[in-house]
């Protein structure tokens, strides 16, 4: 069976350092400590923020084919350790086996897209003489590097949602330190001992795992030009109240829904929502919590998919046969379980699980709770999901409006003018048609509105907001043309 290392180090100024203070690991399913990595104090985040500075000039002199080429080190890496890397998601999110391989592929994908997308920093000609006034007169602009960047990464895609940050950042150019989330810190180590491998300029980057009390710098120091951070809503906001004048990127998670419309292939609906539902434990920020299913198919819809949910296979995530795993702590069962019990005792009807032991929580799902419970007003980062019914499709849109949450949303039909009708009308940052909003591909601007963040992720998109226009204008002056008489 698969071993971690007794320890790992924190990586500073490129280089993997071991300070006096170190981090426990819980393994997820069985409770147990599995490895320990370095911890970095204050000092530290100082010191790397400095060396950020340092490397800010040798980072925006790389020329496209090194910062493609490193990329493209990274990506051969993490193919050469990807059943080292799924190993140890497994490990330290709980993640069934299946899924972590998956996120190994993710990571794969968005540093490659990052290293294509790498050599296609453009800009554009610009003509002025809109006016007499800027006859004679041109620009042109170029995107820059914005600078020094922070990245606060969450604990549910320990390896895809750092690359999210780091691989736009080495393709624009940017020095860059990371807190990756306490609980599931190796990934982003594992990415930073593949990036030591490189020959980044020193200060290009840090990743280093800190207590949350003394990573203050990660958020207000002035030295760093943006933040990026994927966490709850809560933490997210008040970031961004105190990062001062640096750019905010935040993606806070969601309450997803998806709609069923009547014309909807039921098998296919049912087999897409147990996977948007219950993969990795429904810890995605896009994990299907709402289903809202026309009346017409209800009763079918609804005992085919409790059936196919009483059938998941619950346990070790090592198993290759198991698919729902332990959520990250008891501590976030056991609040997910009182959310059931609150929607139950309110008059919600429970179809299938329920039942917690540990952290192992059930695959549940849950008819017509009170849209004022928290299970169906908050985002509940865990295998429960509401079904409620629908006439008008109408009607059924401003349901998935219904939230202060705007991530993404699904709708099964097979109609194209309710689905342009959707995307015209549902407020959020993205509709996937014929799925579930669980589904995303890394080089597609992912995001949302209201509670759900500030910006958009997708590698093109991420490598926007790590770069400046800076604008050139050029004036021509004007010459006379010598008249003939003027000839010698």
């Amino acid at each position: 069976m698969f071993k971690l290392h007794p320890f790992y180090p924190m990586y500073l100024a490129n280089q993997p350092v071991a300070p006096n203070q170190d981090l426990e690991v819980i393994d997820k399913f069985t409770g147990e400590a599995a490895t320990r990595t370095a911890l970095a104090g204050a000092d530290h985040i100082d010191e790397a923020i400095d060396w950020a500075v340092k490397a800010t000039l040798p980072m925006a002199r790389l020329a496209s084919y090194e910062r493609r080429d490193i990329l493209s080190h990274c990506v051969a890496r993490f193919q050469e350790r990807a059943e080292e890397l799924a190993h140890v998601l497994c490990i330290e999110a709980g993640k069934p086996i299946a899924d972590s391989r998956g996120e190994v592929g993710r990571l794969i994908d968005t540093f490659r897209i990052a290293a294509e997308e790498s050599v296609r920093i453009t800009g554009e000609i610009q003509p002025l003489d809109i006016s007499p006034r800027a006859r004679g007169y041109q620009a042109q602009w170029k995107r820059v590097p914005i600078g020094p960047c922070s990245f606060i990464s969450p604990f549910n895609f320990p390896l895809n949602l750092a690359a999210h940050k780091i691989a736009p950042a080495i393709a624009v150019g940017c020095p860059f330190v990371m807190k990756p989330a306490s609980r599931t810190p190796l990934g982003a180590l594992i990415i930073g001992e593949v990036l030591a491998e490189t020959n980044l300029p020193r200060g290009a980057f840090s990743i280093l795992p800190a207590a949350r009390h003394g990573a203050d710098l990660f958020t207000t120091d002035e030295r760093l030009k943006l933040l990026s951070f994927t966490g709850s809503p809560d933490v997210g906001w008040d970031l961004k109240a105190r990062a001062g004048k640096k750019k905010v990127v935040l993606e806070l998670g969601g309450n997803a829904a998806v709609i069923i419309d009547r014309d909807a292939d039921l098998d296919d609906a049912v087999a897409r929502v147990i996977f948007g539902a219950f993969y990795q434990s429904g810890q995605s920020c896009i994990g299907v919590q709402r289903i809202i299913v026309h009346t017409d198919i209800y009763d079918s819809f609804r005992d085919k998919l409790v059936s196919r949910a009483k059938a998941l296979v619950a346990g070790d995530p090592h198993d290759e046969k198991v698919f729902i795993g332990p959520m990250i702590d008891e501590k976030e069962a056991r609040r997910l379980e009182s959310w059931i019990k609150e929607a139950v005792d309110r008059g919600a009807r429970l179809l299938c699980g329920g039942s917690r032991q540990g952290a192992m929580l059930e695959a549940t799902l849950i008819e017509d709770a009170p849209r004022d419970t928290r299970l169906y007003r908050e985002e509940a980062f865990g295998p429960v999901a509401i079904l409620s019914r629908f006439t008008d499709f109408e009607a059924a849109l401003a349901e998935v409006n219904d939230s202060k949450f705007g991530l993404q949303a699904g709708v099964f039909t097979r109609d194209l003018y309710k689905a342009l009708q959707a995307w015209d009308q549902l407020e959020v940052g993205g509709v996937v048609i014929g799925d579930v909003p669980s589904y995303r591909v890394d080089n597609m601007p992912y995001g949302g509105v209201k509670d759900s963040g500030l910006g958009r992720e997708g590698v093109r998109f991420a490598m926007e907001d790590m770069t400046e226009i800076r604008n050139l204008v050029i004036r021509t002056p004007e010459t006379r043309t010598p008249t003939s008489a003027a000839l010698p």
